[in-house]
């Protein structure tokens, strides 16, 4: 039979399904949720963070596990081609900070009607509701799928995107890998990633909510710098979360770490020679103050009992007291606020999965398996994954699409 079965109706599936109808072939997306793209919803906060308009070699610098794996599909359809084929469905699209592409009208929803329209007009059928059990294979070739209720559907092609663990109340609940596993692929460990950090400290859970901007984070593995970069943090009741440290989670999910420190720079743009400066002005502005009454200019209130209390400065002494060394202590604390990171939160917080199908049993070129003829996976399902700023859902379209054109031209 003549048939394309694709497991899964998020991004990676639909955009599988739709490309593949538009090339002839017969195609069934079957999608155990209610609705599609049930995870597409909730991105970017319900806005929709579709992909990230920066030239691709700036996206292959965005990819933290597999980019080279990546080439054939991301050279293939880029954020561009998404971009086109989005307005060309009626879904127009904005340019943001970070070269962030939304949806103009600011809801995810936009995107999934107009997927929904490009599967319709290619004639794509759709089963909603619909829960697959395990693969059909045959000598090593794909024969269909069976349901949950024991129905057998036969198809010669089947592109499997059923996404990883992250966000389980969307449906992603490892149905794929079991079907890789089955299917007699390898999977690589699972970590949660895009995900905040849990921290040691007490402190933090003091400052919860809130935000500090246009700092510098660093994440060491012992004395090795794994990640560092400026913008925005936040702190919670267990740790520190927000677009920083969500993408050096990344990095301490992909070394399996056990324990990391991280340091946060809270005057970047300041050298320590610099900052010694500033703090000798703002400490003759006020020599005649407590400590703790002179650090308002320097720090949110909420941060300023925490950076005394580290500081080992008395928070009585009157400010022409402090000593040099003092000064010269507290401005290093500044530039090095040290937290020790002892994990990250679990999959119902993570934004992605980290790991997956291997994919050195997938061949780039077609996303179809190197065991299995016939047998396609594409999206989150595979051990690739990417920083915040619409990555993550360009790799779901670019293989997506990739998968869809292969299985369309396989005889």
């Amino acid at each position: 039979m003549n048939r394309c079965v694709v497991i899964g109706g998020g991004a990676a599936g639909m955009m599988a399904a739709c490309r593949a109808a538009q090339q002839g072939q017969k195609v069934l997306l079957i999608e155990k949720n209610e609705k599609l793209g049930k995870k597409v919803y909730i991105t970017g906060k319900g806005r929709c963070n579709l992909t990230n308009a920066c030239d691709t070699e700036d996206f292959f610098r965005n990819v933290v596990t597999n980019p080279r794996f990546l080439y054939s599909a991301v050279y293939g359809f880029g954020s561009q081609d998404m971009v086109e084929f989005l307005e060309e469905s009626g879904c127009r699209t904005k340019v943001e900070r970070g070269m962030r592409v939304f949806p103009v009208s600011d809801h995810a929803s936009d995107v999934i009607f107009a997927m929904e329209r490009a599967m319709k007009s290619a004639g794509v059928e759709i089963r909603l509701n619909t829960k697959v059990r395990r693969l059909q294979i045959r000598d090593n070739r794909v024969t269909g799928v069976e349901l949950s209720g024991g129905e057998r559907l036969m198809a010669d092609k089947v592109i499997v995107c059923t996404g990883g663990l992250s966000y389980p109340s969307t449906g992603s609940t490892g149905d794929g890998y079991r079907f890789a596993l089955e299917a007699g692929l390898s999977v690589t460990s699972q970590r949660p990633a895009l995900v905040p950090l849990v921290c040691r400290e007490n402190w933090c859970k003091d400052l919860m909510g809130l935000s500090l901007r246009n700092v510098r984070v660093t994440l060491f593995s012992g004395s090795k710098d794994i990640f560092q970069d400026f913008g925005e943090m936040l702190f919670t009741h267990f740790g520190v979360s927000g677009p920083l440290i969500l993408s050096a989670s990344s990095y301490y999910s992909r070394q399996a770490l056990n324990g990391a420190a991280l340091s946060i720079d809270l005057k970047p743009a300041l050298t320590m020679e610099q900052l010694d400066k500033r703090l000798l002005r703002e400490f003759e502005e006020n020599k005649n103050k407590q400590f703790r009454n002179a650090l308002n200019a320097l720090f949110p209130s909420r941060l300023i009992p925490v950076m005394i209390s580290l500081s080992g400065i008395a928070p009585e002494k009157k400010v022409h007291e402090i000593s040099r060394e003092e000064r010269q202590r507290f401005a290093a604390l500044i530039k090095a606020l040290p937290l020790t990171v002892t994990g990250t939160g679990d999959f119902t917080e993570a934004i992605i999965t980290q790991g997956g199908v291997n994919v050195k049993e997938i061949n780039p070129s077609t996303m179809e398996s190197r065991k299995v003829k016939g047998l396609y996976f594409a999206g989150e399902v595979l051990d690739v994954d990417a920083l915040t700023g619409g990555f993550n859902l360009q790799i779901a379209w670019s293989t997506g699409n990739l998968a869809g054109e292969s299985a369309a031209a396989k005889d």
